[in-house]
């Protein structure tokens, strides 16, 4: 049997069953997500009297909330779910205050009070999306973002733990406040890598700041954090693999492409570090632009960045030789025009011995791999390889 719900408990807007009445100043009852959601795109008047609203205040109903979770019971052996007693949104003046108390307590050092507060404001967000979105419009992402920065210093994985967590979901500029900040705690003692490995949303947030750029100030914050997290000294074998699965290799590739020095000396840190694994390597394979890429650095961004093309290069293939035979005849296609003829080059500018080895060894690997591929474009020149190391 079909029930139908009854006209004086649906939304005017929605017609649909009512979830959280509230009540306009025009005495009329609608479902609070409907009637905020017409604010929103604008509309200055109440929908079914059409009456300018004088105000946008909305009063809970509780009395057709409790008729309406009665009917619900009554009707359950139809399949009626009674609707959950909502509850009541955060107001601009709780989450002002909130942030001054939080501001006070963080200019007096209390961290135990700053946490408390902060879950508090956690809590409010993960209630509702109309929450999060009063939270944001007050404020809360600066005040947070200067206790962040104030605590950096402090042996207190907990309280930053909360934090981040509540910035993560926040407007841009929150975002980019946060992951400066995080880039500056890394910077001081990157032991707070496995604290916030816990901490839902942190990884994703700083690979969407790199994919979705806001400005160059957060997209290089964001590399420096995760260069900082993928370092040989923080290095945690679940680090890598869960930035693979958000795509990062292929995003600092784009980044290479046409990025200015800095991001591209900064991305190219990041990739560095990634190749130190094995995971990292095979991504980096499978992707068909990384040797142009990383040739075209080398003498023309920086010293820094021809350093680490190197760097990179030579990971990358001292351990192809374990891939197959298409891997090697990619490589030198690709890098022997620059690597072969400008060899003398390159040691005249390598000033760090261990990239000048690198170079050496790659160098080598090269040669040994062109005696065994027969596929190989004869014409190639080789003689400077002749030559003593």
């Amino acid at each position: 049997m079909e029930i139908l719900n009854p006209r004086h408990f649906c939304c005017p807007i929605s017609l649909d069953l009512m979830k959280d009445p509230v009540t306009l100043p025009t005495g009329i009852t609608y479902d609070r997500e409907s009637i905020e959601k017409w604010i929103e795109e604008g509309n200055l008047t109440c929908p079914v009297t059409n009456q300018v609203l004088a105000s946008y205040d909305q009063i809970p109903n509780h009395s057709i909330r409790k008729m309406i979770q009665d009917w619900c019971v009554e009707n359950r052996s139809y399949g009626v779910e009674r609707i959950p007693t909502p509850r009541v949104p955060v107001t601009p003046y709780e989450v002002s205050e909130t942030c001054k108390r939080v501001n006070d307590a963080a200019k007096r050092g209390e961290q135990k009070k700053c946490r408390e507060l902060v879950r508090k404001i956690k809590n409010w967000g993960k209630e509702s999306e109309r929450n999060k979105k009063c939270i944001v419009e007050n404020g809360a992402g600066c005040v947070l973002s200067a206790c962040f920065e104030s605590f950096a210093s402090v042996s207190n994985e907990d309280l930053l733990g909360e934090i981040l967590s509540v910035l993560v979901w926040m407007f841009p500029l929150a975002r980019q406040n946060a992951v400066l900040v995080l880039k500056n705690l890394l910077a001081l003692d990157q032991k707070h890598v496995n604290a916030l490995m816990e901490i839902e949303g942190v990884f994703a947030g700083l690979v969407k700041l790199i994919k979705e750029p806001i400005c160059p100030t957060a997209t290089k914050a964001s590399l420096m954090a995760i260069f900082y997290m993928t370092s040989p000294s923080s290095f945690n074998e679940k680090m890598v693999p869960m930035f693979e699965e958000m795509g990062l290799v292929s995003v600092i590739i784009e980044i290479l492409v046409d990025g200015d020095k800095s991001i591209c000396e900064k991305a190219l840190g990041v990739l560095d570090h990634i190749c130190d694994c094995r995971e990292g390597r095979e991504k980096a394979y499978e992707n068909a632009l990384i040797v142009a890429v990383l040739i075209k650095k080398i003498l023309r961004l920086s010293d820094l960045a021809s350093e680490l093309s190197v760097s990179i290069l030579w990971k990358l293939f001292k351990n192809s030789l374990k891939t197959d035979q298409r891997m090697e005849v990619w490589w030198l296609r690709h890098s022997r025009r620059v690597l072969f003829r400008n060899y003398w080059s390159y040691c005249k500018w390598v000033v760090v011995e261990s990239t000048k080895e690198k170079l050496k060894e790659l160098l080598k690997l090269l040669n040994l791999c062109r005696v065994r591929l027969d596929c190989f474009d004869s014409t190639a020149d080789f003689k400077y390889l002749k030559r003593s190391y």
